[in-house]
């Protein structure tokens, strides 16, 4: 809310979102890679704050070198823009319910990975203690 000037608008509940940029072919998700954060989308998704984060591939070849999303040339933020305003989108939908009201950059990337950080932690803390209930109430 502050930084659109806006009211009602409350986080959307789900991890953080992360696009990586990256000459490779990554064909599953199954994997870990190192990502340096070099900016931002700010996305609204009905009142629900959707931000996706962009970053590269630590030492990928074509992105490796950027350090913020001003790096990156404007055709390229311009399709992130499309896509994550459109992937959603049911066939033959008219009314869009997202929209991204700005572009920002490694600095404030880096804020709200922090910030999801702690709103992660307030979730999944105590993880062992969780995962310990749920394995004692399906073995009863």
């Amino acid at each position: 809310m502050q930084k659109t000037g806006r009211t009602g608008i409350k986080g959307d509940g789900d991890p953080l979102d992360i696009c990586v940029l990256t000459e490779k072919e990554i064909t599953h998700s199954d994997i870990f890679l190192k990502a340096v954060p070099i900016g931002g989308l700010r996305m609204i998704d009905g009142n629900e704050a959707d931000d996706k984060i962009v970053a590269v591939m630590e030492g990928d070849g074509i992105f490796g070198h950027w350090i913020d999303i001003t790096d990156a040339p404007f055709t390229l933020t311009e399709r992130l823009k499309h896509y994550f305003l459109t992937y959603k989108d049911a066939p033959g939908a008219e009314h869009r319910n997202c929209e991204i009201t700005h572009i920002y950059g490694r600095d404030e990337a880096q804020e709200i990975i922090n910030r999801s950080y702690e709103d992660y932690l307030k979730v999944y803390g105590d993880l062992d203690r969780l995962l310990k209930m749920q394995h004692e109430r399906n073995t009863l």
